[in-house]
């Protein structure tokens, strides 16, 4: 708790609503963060208000406040820029550091008569070096791919000391290396495949394909046909390697596609940067906690985009920004061009931000120990369900009985897409004397989260507030627990889950309406699989429930036991192995009776559980 805070929002009062940068201070005078606002007052206000909703980040960083300053601007545009220049003058701790962990990578083309193209990790030796890039898939696949279009090799063999020495290696009997180690290849001409294949690297398939094919035709206006046809076969060649490495859409020219993937605690966001038609280089970058994913990638873009050179004139981003308008001036400016940002909604544009998010999801799931595709239903059940942030802890609920008996209801928890086996609950319900599921999830869900509020109960299961309440059944159930939620003042989003007829979840169930679930989606197998969860859990409670309350009434046939000396017999016993095993002097024992009813209750117990006595 900030001692400082009624200070704070006495001075917050007094803000003007014009635009600006805002820069927080700790103690000992430092900035610990810079943002901008289009009012200063409103966005302030925000972090130091009473009960805020802000994410553990950003409540660190306000226990840590001591002072703030700010720096009033024209226009929204105006603090964009200076909150760049703050940023990058003084490292706040608390914004966003851009680090990707991995070092850069180079395209080496060695000195010498017969040079070589290679990946490198680092810029040592001698020779050209192409780079940096960040991945270094795209680095190799680019090397791999200009090296078996120009049927370069790749030996170890060195040039021209190995000429003629020995026979071709494989590779040249395959037709992936045109044999230089022949020794029928000059200098000059090896020189000149190799400038093409560096070329094909630094400009992409379609200049080099337009560059050859004049070299062909003027080959073959000059009746050279031996070099025309060498010509057209490395366009062929170009042409079918481009054709895998377009991957999607072969109009792309200069295009960033980026993409977040969030976790709990964390989140990635993946830039893929494709240069005339084919992905030219990627990179992702772990971030820690976002606010929303909209200002997540607005700080990201103008972070990412501040020193880079080579800033596209197409950026396709997932979602669209509040203050777009405003980056893509300031993009403009530093390209010396137009530089447009765009959230595509269809076509082969949203397959780009897809694969983007995809590899944001991979990237993540690599440093938290979660499968992408288990980040990406987290994210999918948020969009769907409309939620703020995908929801990392889930609670759901199902209630099973048998008629008006063995009525109960269970709990099952997902943490991160997982089960959380520790938190799951099992409820007996109390106050429902007849079948009626309604009145049975209101009980449980209000016993639920009287725990939670006496603050009493430090169990797993209880202790901690669920971002996400699924339910086991329709509208009506929905309808049912809310008001009783909102009485006690619990403020969670609560959804029902709708089974078709293969008993999975076709929908989601609000208040009022119900959401279709594509069958397609990774939201829709983690629903599927929390409503199976959820039945199982509580079907196999009311089951073995009910199997203990049919052997108690077994037991009460014996006259002078009654439920209460039944239950204890059970309860001391616990296992049906401990029962059979079971002596008539134990029994005696624990029930407190006679040796001569002991011995009935031993006859039932060895009558109703002995295994040949069951199938």
């Amino acid at each position: 708790m900030n001692d400082r805070l009624e200070f704070l929002r006495e001075k917050t009062y007094r803000l003007t609503t014009s635009p600006g940068v805002y820069l927080m201070k700790n103690k000992a005078g430092t900035i610990i963060y810079v943002g901008k606002a289009k009012n200063l007052k409103n966005r302030v206000t925000s972090y130091f208000r009473e009960n805020p909703d802000h994410t553990p980040k950003v409540a660190k960083m306000v226990e840590n406040v001591y002072d703030y300053d700010f720096i009033v601007t024209d226009t929204e545009y105006e603090a964009l820029v200076l909150e760049c220049s703050l940023i990058k003058q003084h490292s706040p701790k608390y914004n966003i550091l851009l680090k990707d962990d991995k070092g850069y990578h180079y395209i080496r083309i060695s000195d010498g008569e017969y040079p070589k193209i290679t990946a490198e990790m680092s810029k040592k030796g001698t020779g050209t070096f192409l780079g940096p890039f960040i991945s270094s898939f795209t680095v190799k696949q680019a090397v791999n791919e200009a090296n078996r279009v120009f049927m370069l090799p790749t030996c170890t063999r060195k040039f021209p000391q190995d000429l003629g020495r020995g026979r071709p290696c494989l590779n040249y009997h395959i037709k992936q290396c045109m044999g230089v180690c022949r020794g029928k290849l000059s200098s000059e001409e090896y020189r000149e495949i190799v400038e093409q294949a560096i070329g094909y690297i630094r400009s992409g398939s379609a200049e080099s394909i337009e560059r050859m094919t004049a070299q062909m035709n003027e080959a073959a206006e000059e009746l050279n046909f031996e070099r025309a046809a060498t010509l057209r076969d490395r366009i062929r060649a170009i042409e079918r390697a481009a054709d895998t490495q377009k991957i999607i859409d072969a109009d792309l020219k200069s295009v960033d596609v980026v993409a977040a993937a969030e976790s709990s605690r964390n989140c990635c966001v993946s830039v893929l940067m494709y240069r005339d038609g084919r992905l030219f280089d990627k990179a992702s970058f772990l971030l820690g906690e976002s606010k929303t994913a909209e200002s997540l990638l607005s700080d990201f873009i103008v972070q990412y985009y501040r020193n880079k050179d080579d800033i596209p004139r197409e950026i396709l981003i997932e979602e669209d920004i509040p203050d777009r308008e405003v980056i893509e001036q300031l993009l403009r400016e530093r390209a010396g061009r137009a530089v447009t940002l765009l959230s595509p909604k269809r076509g082969s544009n949203v397959k780009l931000t897809m694969l983007a998010k995809s590899n944001a999801s991979d990237f993540l799931s690599i440093k938290i120990g979660r499968t992408g595709h288990e980040i990406a239903a987290l994210e999918e059940l948020a969009k769907l369900l409309d939620l703020s942030s995908p929801p990392k802890y889930i609670e759901s609920y199902d209630i099973s009985n048998l008629a008006s008996s063995s009525m109960v209801a269970g709990m099952v928890v997902f943490e991160n897409g997982r089960p959380l086996k520790s938190a799951y609950k099992k409820f007996s319900i109390k106050t429902v004397a007849v079948q009626n599921d309604y009145a049975s999830m209101r009980e449980v869900l209000e016993r639920r989260f009287r725990h939670y509020l006496d603050n009493s109960d430090e169990d797993e299961g209880f202790s901690r507030l669920p971002d996400l309440i699924l339910l086991d059944g329709g509208k009506g159930q929905v309808n049912a627990v809310v008001p009783v939620l909102r009485e006690m003042g619990i403020d969670v989003p609560v959804f029902g889950m709708v089974k078709d007829n293969k008993h999975r979840t076709r929908a989601i169930a609000t208040g009022g309406r119900e959401i279709a679930v594509s069958s397609n989606k990774a939201a829709f197998a983690l629903l599927t699989r929390i409503q199976d969860e959820v039945h199982r859990f509580s079907v196999t409670y009311q089951r073995t429930l009910h199997k203990k309350n049919s052997f108690g009434m077994e037991l009460t046939r014996v006259r002078g036991i009654g439920e209460k000396k039944a239950q204890k017999i059970i309860t001391q016993f616990k296992t049906r192995d401990a029962l059979l095993a079971a002596s008539p002097d134990e029994i005696a024992a624990a029930a407190g009776v006679k040796p001569e009813t002991a011995r009935e209750l031993y006859e039932i117990i060895h009558s109703a559980l002995s295994p040949n006595m069951t199938e």
